[in-house]
């Protein structure tokens, strides 16, 4: 006996001595390669990054998970009892693997062979998984698991593990962490949680799908129960508490509707932007915190604004036909799905489908309406002649069957009066709508910083995600003439100066065709001031012009105030024949306003890391006495600070802003003088019509707007295809709005300039003037030689004496009155 027993303890002794060197032997082999368990010190889980309007309403929110981070110190200690009950027993008192539980998942394993294994991961373990490694169902993986899991426990504090384990793990319905889970779910913070709530979310991570109550709401139930008596087991609760949490019906809320502010093209440019600066990863996970510039009642004004100018000017062209067609109207209603399925329909909100089911004389009834059925009048129709190629419009319709058929899907807007007066509509009457093929953009901007205030890009970001405000590269035509003037002021010219408006024809040479520019319209108003041909316009005053000076010098001032990066010093640029943008266009004005101080067009005021650490601010001036209380010899209010200096002589920029001022009173876009203050603007049209502009600067507000088609056709042939006609109303409602109220704000005169009194072909009027070029002054009226090489001479034919650097001096006067 004693023999077998000293057998018995060598064999015992040999075997704990392979077991020990066969686990140290498999720990050494598996510790090779692992992951560093420390960089959990540095965890950042992938949060949301949120876009928020000027005024602290939600904008815009960019994931690839649905988490919000909260630190397991805020968390309530029920929610952690409750998923150590369900997850992990013993989590508090084992070292990162619960041997207990492993030991008893062996057993049950053993002895049901044919059903699913049972896991024994704890949470360390989880962790381990989740962060570190992959989830491969391997003896191999396990055991890289379990050797993490030591590591972890011994690195950090159980409550840093828990707040890893919580922030992380799935539980269902693209819900990443605790607090995502109780927003979506519930409409909960983790505070409102009910102990039933908290037990079903400790319940979810083992099979989150199965235990979905939307989905299986029996084993949900079961599960929740499940969780509930293991907290009892444990001591977190009591049995009373434990029965009132099982009666409790668990009742899943939809998250509340948080209000969203919409600015689709602002956003969409926001989001480029950012991630041009911070990545993929930074944008999508980094839970980035972005104060945008947006002014949403600015925003709504100004895409009410560009809605209502594109439809009157597609109205004003005809009606282009039905939506869409339903051959077989038996199956109508099934038909009109599959239209609106396939063809949502992007407009104003009170826009809908309707089809036609019969045309009367005086009326068509109409089918597929939100509450039914109802008419279309013949009088709400009245406008839809049909459109011809090149804009035109055919004769106006004489009776309904002129515009529409049965079977017809058209868009139609519920009316209760005509839009011109007159008696009431009855109930269920309805107007036609058109869909405008017609696009445009807007950009509203602060003209001393250059936050964008507003943004809109096109009809719809539905209908298309084209940002014609910032990606749409056009030709600025006349709206590039005040940078040639302010090259002329800075080159000797003044408003007075005169310039024959007669033919011009230039020769580049080469075998290339003679240039001949027109004026709009073809006409000829011979020799005139400055002043008035850039209140007219005059294309043939602004090509002698720049020839006179050299295009060089023009090409030099349009760099500097950031309209083009690059531009050819050829003649036919100086009508804004190099493409630009909106956006460009609009910051190159606010910085004539400013007086020439530098702007980077800015859609972010601030950025902050997931930790509220700002990283980025854009604001070029400093506040001095911010932050600070009045005192005793300190400032009563603060003091703004603008260390920017201006980048071009201010006086030049002063006459040019001046003289801008004319357009809006007594130019192209006179009707402006009805906003009542002082507007520098001007309009810009291209090439038989293609493109229509207008750009406006106050003191404080710069607004660019831009009319014309994606494909680059005429916008038609009428006086009203103009940037005058099309794109300054647009301006106009914009300001009402955003004016309404305010005092007008004049522009600042720099030092150096006189105003005086002067009278030229538009009136009387007070202008600004370099001393010594005034009226009465010896240089009234002066202008420069042409300088040499600027335009060949030999290629210029003006139709007579006056070349093209001819430029006539007014006759003087002691009022300085001219004509």
């Amino acid at each position: 006996m004693l023999k077998f027993f000293k057998i018995l303890l060598a064999f015992t002794t040999a075997l704990l001595i392979v077991g020990t060197g066969t686990v140290a032997g498999l720990f050494w082999h598996f510790s090779h390669g692992l992951p560093d368990h420390k960089q959990l010190a540095d965890y950042q889980p992938a949060t949301v990054s949120r876009l928020y309007a000027a005024d602290g309403r939600l904008l815009a929110e960019y994931a690839r998970e649905k988490r919000v981070f909260v630190p397991v110190a805020a968390m309530p200690k029920r929610l952690l009892e409750a998923f150590v009950a369900a997850e992990d027993q013993r989590f508090f008192s084992h070292p990162g693997v619960d041997f207990v539980g492993v030991a008893r998942a062996v057993i049950a394993n053993l002895s049901n062979p044919g059903k699913r294994p049972e896991g024994a991961s704890g949470i360390t373990q989880q962790v381990a998984k989740n962060f570190l490694l992959s989830n491969q169902a391997t003896l191999a993986r396990k055991i890289r698991e379990a050797i993490l899991a030591f590591r972890i426990e011994n690195t950090y504090s159980k409550e840093r593990i828990l707040e890893l384990y919580l922030n992380e793990i799935y539980l269902g319905a693209g819900n990443y962490g605790v607090a995502q889970a109780a927003i979506n779910y519930f409409d909960h913070s983790l505070g409102e949680l009910t102990l039933s709530e908290i037990a079903y979310l400790a319940g979810l991570p083992k099979a989150p799908n199965r235990y979905g109550i939307a989905r299986n709401e029996k084993e949900a139930y079961a599960r929740r129960d499940y969780v509930l008596g293991r907290m009892l087991e444990d001591g977190y609760i009591t049995q009373a508490e434990m029965q009132q949490a099982k009666a409790e019906k668990l009742v899943l809320r939809k998250r509340g509707a948080t209000e969203i502010v919409q600015a689709d093209f602002f956003a969409e440019e926001v989001r480029r932007n950012l991630l041009a600066a911070y990545g993929e990863k930074g944008l999508y996970e980094g839970g980035l915190t972005v104060s945008t510039t947006l002014d949403p009642a600015i925003q709504t004004v100004a895409d009410n604004a560009l809605r209502d100018g594109l439809i009157t000017y597609d109205r004003r062209h005809g009606w282009r036909g039905p939506y869409a067609k339903i051959a077989d109207m038996s199956a109508w209603e099934e038909e009109l799905a599959r239209i609106a399925q396939r063809r949502p329909l992007a407009g104003p909100p009170g826009w809908q489908l309707a089809v036609v089911s019969k045309v009367d004389p005086q009326a068509a009834q109409l089918v597929g309406l939100a509450d039914g059925d109802g008419t279309l009048p013949f009088a709400e129709m009245t406008w839809a002649a049909p459109n011809l190629p090149e804009q035109r419009t055919g004769a106006p319709p004489r009776s309904p069957r002129d515009v529409v058929s049965v079977g017809d899907v058209i868009v139609v807007e519920k009316v209760d009066k005509p839009a011109n007066g007159g008696k009431p509509y009855p109930p269920k009457t309805y107007a036609l709508r058109q869909v405008p093929n017609v696009e445009g953009g807007v950009v509203v901007m602060d003209t001393q910083t250059g936050r964008v205030l507003a943004m809109s890009g096109g009809w719809s970001y539905g209908r298309s995600q084209f940002n014609r405000a910032v990606q749409a590269a056009r030709q600025p035509g006349s709206s590039f003439k005040p940078f040639v003037y302010l090259t002329a002021m800075d080159s000797g010219f003044s408003p007075a100066s005169v310039v024959a408006d007669e033919p011009f024809s230039y020769d580049p040479g080469y075998g290339q065709p003679v240039w001949s520019p027109k004026n709009y319209g073809g006409d000829y108003m011979g020799p005139m001031t400055l002043q008035r041909a850039l209140e007219l316009s005059r294309n043939l005053v602004t090509v002698r012009l720049a020839a006179q000076m050299g295009m060089k010098k023009v090409v030099a001032t349009a760099k500097e105030f950031g309209v083009v990066d690059n531009m050819g010093a050829y003649l036919p640029n100086a009508l804004g024949a190099t493409e630009t943008t909106l956006l460009r266009m609009t910051m190159a004005y606010a910085m004539l306003a400013n007086g020439a101080l530098e702007l980077t067009p800015s859609l972010v005021d601030r950025v902050q890391d997931r930790n509220g650490k700002t990283i980025y601010r854009h604001e070029p001036r400093t506040c001095r006495g911010c932050g600070e209380h009045a005192g005793p010899g300190k400032p009563e209010a603060p003091e703004i600070l603008d260390p920017r200096k201006p980048f071009h002589d201010p006086a030049s920029v002063g006459q040019i802003v001046h003289m801008m001022q004319g357009v809006t009173t007594r130019g192209t876009a006179g009707q402006l003088a009805a906003l009542g203050r002082p507007i520098a603007g001007k309009t810009g049209t291209t090439n038989d019509s293609r493109d229509n502009w207008f750009l406006g600067s106050t003191p404080d507000i710069t607004i660019g707007v831009y009319i014309g088609f994606d494909d680059h056709r005429t916008l038609g042939h009428s006086n009203l295809e103009t940037g005058g006609g099309n794109a300054a109303p647009i301006y106009e409602a914009i300001a009402k709005v955003i004016f309404k109220g305010k005092p007008p704000t004049p522009f600042r005169i720099p030092p150096g300039l006189r105003l005086v009194k002067w009278s030229y072909e538009g009136g009387t009027i007070d202008e600004v003037f370099k001393p010594g070029t005034e009226p009465g002054s010896e240089g009234y009226g002066q202008t420069p030689a042409p300088v040499d090489g600027a335009t060949p001479s030999a290629g210029i034919d003006a139709g007579g004496p006056q070349q093209a650097g001819n430029v006539r001096r007014p006759a003087l006067s002691g009022t300085g009155e001219t004509y």
